[in-house]
């Protein structure tokens, strides 16, 4: 990994901060971030925010970032896959630089690891789920099975242990025989150390949120973003997709 890269990241905090598994991921990149303040895991709470998605995107690339990675599954998902794939548009056009989301990088890991029918666990309510669900269908990904926490709470996915996640996305490959990857879906929920006992428990693939938005960050300066310990798809990482 070079030591010379600044990628920029739009969050959804109030507040301008870094997500700790980012510079636990990657500590030698320097991230810059910018928040937009996301109120609720709510469509009403995602309106707050999203259109801070562009200024803030163009606040980073006049700091000289090399790309830009949009943090928030749900706040880059809920409005469909239309608009999701018009946001990618318009954050290339406004800023000029390499981007993505944390919905594209959760759509590229899939593909990265082969699951085309997967069992997903989130933190969402039914409302948020049923946008997840478009998206991975628009990008060739059926959802066999989907267990969730059902928060609202902006800030309650980031209550739930390692071992609450591990017991939901078990609960989901429990109802997906026929699954060939697991997805845990919201960027709240601490998943980097998670990946490693599901694979080794139900011989599956996994992929979250987080873990691929850096890996995705990464990957749009053409660095492969490879690493031991976190699962398939950091293990397994080689050429960029983007």
């Amino acid at each position: 990994m070079r030591d010379d890269i600044t990628i920029g990241l739009v969050v959804p905090f109030a507040t301008d901060k870094v997500p700790d598994e980012g510079m636990q991921m990657y500590p030698d990149v320097r991230f810059i971030a910018r928040g937009v303040g996301v109120r609720s895991l709510t469509p009403e709470g995602y309106d707050a925010a999203v259109d801070g998605i562009l200024p803030a995107a163009a606040y980073l690339a006049a700091k000289g970032v090399a790309a830009i990675m949009v943090i928030g599954t749900s706040l880059t998902f809920y409005r469909g896959p239309q608009a999701h794939d018009r946001l990618l548009e318009q954050l290339r056009a406004r800023t000029g630089l390499p981007v993505s989301t944390m919905s594209q990088a959760i759509v590229d890991g899939l593909h990265d690891v082969g699951a085309k029918r997967v069992a997903v666990a989130t933190a969402y309510t039914d409302v948020v789920n049923q946008r997840l669900a478009e998206l991975l269908a628009a990008s060739g990904i059926d959802v066999l099975a989907l267990e969730c926490f059902d928060i609202q709470e902006f800030g309650g996915p980031g209550r739930k242990s390692e071992a609450d996640i591990i017991a939901l996305s078990g609960q989901a490959v429990a109802k997906a025989p026929g699954a060939d990857g697991i997805l845990i879906s919201c960027g709240g929920l601490r998943t980097l150390g998670v990946a490693g006992p599901l694979e080794e428990r139900h011989g599956l693939p996994v992929v979250s949120s987080t873990p691929a938005a850096f890996w995705a960050a990464v990957r749009l300066v053409g660095e492969i973003g490879r690493l031991s310990g976190y699962g398939q798809m950091l293990e397994r990482s080689t050429a960029p997709v983007h």
